[in-house]
């Protein structure tokens, strides 16, 4: 950082660490909103609650892609803002330093970052995403060691029913056990036991369900009367399902790399459908990655308040213009996507669009004398804000001058 004089190293540390916290606050958000999610679906799945956590991990490459640019946007506004409202910005404009020339310490932040960006929607979230995927599989197969919902019937194996009314040491003493299994020729076993355990075999396929005290019932095509037994310990062999593998990865184009989606494009045996969401997809992430160049124009543009005001609107509008942005051009890569629009057009209209936007605050704030982009908006606010609390501000009471009587 021998380029930057001290006013730079000033101003990084003034918004390195509000970038630092807002990019750990934005994915902490995502997360908790996906995590009730993932709780409910484990739960119902009947899988290990530690799977979500697995899950969430997975998930976070993906957020961060949303959360680097509302981190970057608002790291150089909240720092640029402090600059504003100590009238550092104004002394700095006079000695002749201007707004252009302190640019240089956020566009050092967006570089970076940008490769940082690149990185992972290039290449980190692909294997993520699909490590995401293999996990969801997994847990609707039972490979992840599905557990038995007691007081429910169960299916285990191809033709076996088990039933358990009670549980206990996390499921390696169970209490009040029925099963219940066939053959294919016909002949059918139901079993009710006192009490049962999971035990492994020399077979990875076949477990064995130990069962005490309890009553077998044996029938057959042939046999006239079913055979009743009672034992004291029996051991049931229980073939195990046989699972699926999951697919390779690269079914979907969130898995694929950017090589992977640029090699698809090409690709004369892809299909067509292939193909566009291979372009919709390859579009979308060089424009997350080029964004980050125009933010820094209008996190400045929005950093700096009107003349004797302190609002904080600039704030508020960043995250709402950054999300808005963000998902128009998720909603131009679906319509790319199926055809619906040209997946090149979809991404790169609405990126020019912003980027003029952006220069054009830029330009009102640093090259118009007294120029404030958001001046309007922010007049229009105060007002409501006016107006609001003089609704519900308390009124005071009108006292009348008394009047003494005349002697």
């Amino acid at each position: 950082m021998a380029f930057l004089n001290r006013f730079d190293r000033y101003q990084f540390g003034l918004i390195l660490v509000p970038l630092l916290a807002t990019l750990v606050i934005a994915a902490m958000l995502l997360l908790l909103e996906k995590m009730l999610n993932l709780f409910d679906f484990v739960v119902n799945e009947g899988g290990p609650v530690s799977v979500v956590w697995r899950m969430l991990g997975n998930l976070i490459p993906e957020y961060l892609s949303l959360g680097i640019p509302i981190g970057v946007m608002l790291g150089i506004l909240l720092g640029f803002r402090r600059l504003a409202l100590s009238s550092e910005l104004d002394a700095m404009n006079a000695i002749g330093v201007g707004y252009g020339r302190m640019l240089r310490v956020p566009f050092l932040f967006a570089t970076v970052f940008a490769i940082v960006n690149f990185g992972i929607v290039g290449f980190l979230q692909p294997y993520s995403r699909y490590a995401y995927e293999g996990l969801q599989f997994e847990l609707r197969s039972g490979a992840l060691g599905a557990s038995i919902k007691v007081g429910e019937f169960a299916k285990i194996g191809k033709r076996a029913t088990l039933r358990v009314e009670e549980s206990f040491s996390n499921g390696a003493d169970l209490r009040g056990v029925f099963v219940r299994s066939s053959t294919e020729d016909g002949r059918s076993l139901a079993v009710s036991a006192a009490r049962g355990q999971f035990l492994m075999s020399d077979d990875t396929n076949v477990i064995i369900l130990r069962l005490k005290n309890g009553t077998l019932v044996h029938d057959a095509p042939r046999a006239s009367v079913p055979r009743v037994l009672t034992f004291v310990q029996h051991d049931l062999p229980v073939d195990l399902p046989e699972m699926a593998n999951f697919r390779a990865r690269g079914g979907k184009n969130l898995e694929m790399t950017i090589p992977e989606l640029w090699r698809t494009m090409d690709d004369p045996k892809a299909s067509p459908t292939l193909k566009l969401e291979a372009r919709a997809a390859f579009h979308r992430r060089i424009i997350q990655c080029i964004v980050m160049f125009v933010l820094p124009f209008l996190a400045v543009a929005l950093a700096v308040p009107p003349k004797r005001s302190t609002s904080a609107l600039g704030v508020f509008l960043s995250v709402i213009i950054i999300v808005t942005y963000h998902k128009v051009t998720e909603y131009g890569e679906r319509m790319g996507a199926i055809g619906r629009i040209d997946p090149v057009l979809s991404q790169w209209i609405p990126f020019a669009l912003f980027t003029v936007f952006c220069l054009w605050m830029f330009h009102v704030l640093a090259h118009k004398p007294g120029g404030q982009p958001i001046g309007g908006l922010d007049r229009a606010f105060g007002k409501l804000a006016k107006a609001v609390k003089s609704l519900w501000a308390p009124k005071r009471p009108i006292l009348a001058d008394a009047v003494a009587p005349a002697g």
